[in-house]
């Protein structure tokens, strides 16, 4: 499905085109990081520590950069609660909560069927 450009730099968007401005917000999109990040979202806003916890094996410095690239791109919003010490927190933007179901329906197939996939899956690193 092709929609119209509203910046009018393109007759319409395609994801397959090497020019379209598609391409960056798929390649954020389709980052591990970036589509478990907004999983944890789903149910709600969280702090930077329950978002480190939730997802095992993320470094500080890549779940910082992921959360500043996603509120780079409007999917998620950063509120700060003047508190000492700050509270931050995150939450899915409207964006984010649309981005969120196909993201939903991936990792659910995921689960499913990595045993299918890959018979001796390797393990992630």
């Amino acid at each position: 499905m092709t929609a119209s450009c509203p910046s009018g730099q393109h007759a319409h968007h395609d994801v397959y085109a090497a020019q379209c401005p598609c391409r960056t917000l798929l390649d954020l999109l389709a980052n591990k990081w970036s589509a478990l990040a907004i999983g944890a979202l789903e149910n709600g806003p969280q702090r930077f520590g329950e978002l480190q916890r939730k997802l095992q094996g993320v470094s500080p410095k890549v779940l910082t950069q992921t959360l500043r690239r996603l509120e780079a791109f409007g999917i998620l919003d950063r509120t700060v609660y003047p508190a000492v010490p700050p509270h931050v927190e995150y939450s899915l933007t409207p964006l984010g909560q649309s981005a969120a179901i196909p993201l939903n329906a991936l990792r659910s197939w995921v689960e499913e069927n990595i045993d299918h996939a890959f018979p001796a899956a390797p393990v992630a690193g």
